[in-house]
């Protein structure tokens, strides 16, 4: 392996560890709908300002989420938004890899 291919594996390691968190999948969520402010993600996420701020962080150095300062407080949004649609192939592929009669059930990934 490259050094080249080490930083691009550990870039999309990086991202895939921002996102293994039910809250910050939640923010990913609701920023699929548009920009949010932090006082609407936490209120949704049911956690203090502090820790969706952190979580908020989290997806920022990821580079999954930008913020946009408009006065006293910052709306964010999503760099790009197919993440969820993303999730949404892995888990389609699993129900149709457990389906009943599919053949290559039980195998694992080669």
């Amino acid at each position: 392996m490259t050094d080249q291919d080490r930083k691009r594996l550990g870039r999309r390691a990086l991202l895939l560890k921002s996102l293994a968190h039910p809250s910050r999948l939640l923010i990913i969520e609701m920023l699929e709908h548009g920009p949010r402010c932090v006082g609407e993600l936490t209120e949704a996420v049911g956690a203090d300002i502090t820790t969706v701020s952190k979580h908020l962080l989290v997806l920022k150095r990821a580079g999954l989420v930008r913020d946009t300062k408009h006065g006293t407080y910052s709306e964010y949004a999503l760099v790009c938004g197919c993440v969820s649609h993303f999730v949404d192939c892995i888990e389609s592929g699993m129900k149709e890899e457990a389906a009943p009669g599919n053949r290559s059930k039980g195998r694992g990934v080669p």
